[in-house]
């Protein structure tokens, strides 16, 4: 990776470096079939800002007008290809961690005043306050009651590309905190996070399935309920089977999630998805077939609901 200076001289970017907002940050990568990585937030906007060009040699990413939210890193590798098959080229990979100073942010800026960050005790958590500055001083700190929340080094670090990473959470963590920067005499307290405990390990849902009755008179209107607990920031995904599909019978499909406090502050996500049929006839009689799917796999429940 090299980067472009003034008067078109090209020198090799440090591990981290430091640019003024307003600046034009042009990178290249040597390569016919170069790969970027840069800061989500330029992909989440579909930024016009920048643009990513594929040369005959060489791979280059420009960015104008850049601010301070533009910081984080930007990284670039080769591709090796067979036919439709590509996998990175470890021999060619280059990156840098930007920090784009900006008068009154210290802070990287934040889309929102007010973010919610997850406590799961089988992975490490971060509250993202990152800064502009290199040389900023950053500490955490408890909104109640009022304290700075020590980053010891053993719960607690701070790494200026994330924030301060909690290594192991637990219950005890939770609450209101938010951070404080200083940096040549002027301080900045950044947007409130809300830290949340979730007690549901991760792994494929854990779902159950319940119908109104198992035994339905004709004529009747039956539901049956699938239901997930889970992590709080993982989507759950619901897919049907039924009887009365392959006749095509309507049925009412209804998909609702909400969070729910389980003792001692630990927080639960609940997704539910409810089946409706109405007006039992004969072919709505068998098996009831729910599965439900996250990123981390999927779960098939089913009963049986029988013609009474």
């Amino acid at each position: 990776m090299t980067q472009m200076m003034d008067k078109g001289r090209f020198q090799k970017p440090a591990a981290t470096l430091s640019l003024t907002a307003g600046q034009t940050l042009e990178l290249r990568c040597k390569g016919n079939k170069i790969v970027w990585s840069y800061p989500a937030y330029l992909d989440a906007f579909k930024d016009s800002r920048l643009s990513v060009r594929q040369n005959e040699r060489y791979g280059q990413l420009t960015l104008v007008n850049s601010t301070a939210a533009d910081t984080g890193e930007f990284s670039c590798w080769g591709q090796l290809c067979n036919g439709y098959i590509c996998r990175k080229d470890e021999a060619k990979m280059g990156s840098t961690y930007i920090f784009f100073t900006e008068k009154g942010e210290l802070f990287v800026p934040s889309p929102s005043y007010f973010d919610i960050v997850y406590l799961n005790p089988d992975r490490q958590a971060v509250v993202p306050c990152r800064v502009t500055v290199l040389s900023a001083k950053v500490t955490l700190h408890r909104e109640f009651p009022a304290k700075e929340i020590p980053a010891n080094g053993t719960d607690i670090v701070y790494d200026m590309k994330r924030g301060f990473v909690y290594l192991q959470p637990h219950s005890d963590h939770q609450g209101v905190v938010y951070c404080k920067a200083e940096a040549g005499g002027k301080s900045q307290i950044s947007v409130k996070y809300q830290l949340l405990y979730a007690e549901v390990p991760s792994g494929p849902p854990s779902t159950t399935i319940l119908a109104s009755s198992n035994k339905v008179k004709s004529g009747d209107d039956i539901s049956v309920l699938c239901t997930v607990l889970g992590e709080p920031d993982i989507e759950v995904e619901f897919r049907w089977i039924y009887p009365g599909q392959k006749d095509e019978r309507p049925v009412t499909i209804q998909d609702t999630w909400r969070l729910i406090h389980r003792g001692l502050g630990h927080t639960t996500r609940i997704s539910q998805s409810v089946m409706t049929v109405e007006d039992f006839e004969t072919i709505d009689a068998g098996y009831y077939i729910c599965t439900a799917q996250n990123l981390r796999g999927q779960t098939t429940v089913a009963t049986t609901v029988e013609f009474s």
